[in-house]
């Protein structure tokens, strides 16, 4: 009596060469490279070659993990966004203020604020998507400080109740930025003491926002 033999097994399925794991060194490289393509040649001249030959990768490795230039560097100012700021608690409006400057100045010390961020504005001025990515980098961490600065002076009476947290951030921030980044000029200890009194100064005097 003859037996049919058993069925072959199946060959197994190999894995599809497009979901392979992305290594997380590279992807860190690739950023990295973002950073000194875009202080070097600006968002406009910037290019996915040069990206690639400064990572020292394939553009295949650029594109699989962006599809575009732009989309490159949204996820660059997000991950920067991302980061977070923490919220001063000095005890002090004056202590808050200073210690929220303290912080900024090495915020906008990085690269990518001190070179990065001034060449995107320029670009957010023709690109809607830029614009939205830069304004949340700029403002959304900054904002949250300010009403956390403002909130807790109010609740120990440094301040009265309705004084505009946005207004704190432009007394505070809007200087800072303008000598640091556009300017490039040193921001000594002693600075940062003057515009914290005058950012004091400003808020106690303006009182609560008006309609």
């Amino acid at each position: 009596m003859t037996t049919n033999p058993s069925p072959s097994p199946a060959p197994a399925r190999r894995t599809p060469a497009g979901a392979a794991v992305l290594r997380e060194d590279v992807t860190e490289a690739i950023r990295a490279a973002v950073v000194e393509e875009l202080a070097a040649v600006g968002f406009a001249r910037m290019s996915i070659e040069g990206i690639a030959r400064r990572a020292g990768v394939g553009k295949t490795a650029v594109y699989r993990r962006w599809k575009s230039k732009l989309h490159l560097v949204l996820d660059l100012v997000g991950a920067f966004a991302a980061e977070g700021l923490p919220v001063p608690a000095t005890g002090t409006l004056y202590g808050d203020v200073r210690a929220l400057l303290e912080v900024m100045s090495h915020v906008l010390r990085h690269p990518v604020a001190s070179a990065v961020i001034p060449d995107l504005l320029v670009e957010a001025a023709r690109n809607p998507e830029i614009a939205d990515a830069v304004r949340g980098a700029l403002l959304d961490g900054e904002r949250r400080m300010a009403e956390g600065i403002v909130s807790e002076a109010v609740a120990r009476g440094e301040l009265p109740c309705g004084v505009d947290a946005g207004r704190a951030l432009d007394l505070a921030i809007g200087p800072l930025y303008w000598r640091q980044v556009v300017v490039r000029d040193e921001v000594p200890a002693a600075h940062l003491d003057d515009l914290a009194r005058s950012v004091v100064a400003g808020l106690v005097a303006a009182g609560p926002e008006r309609d």
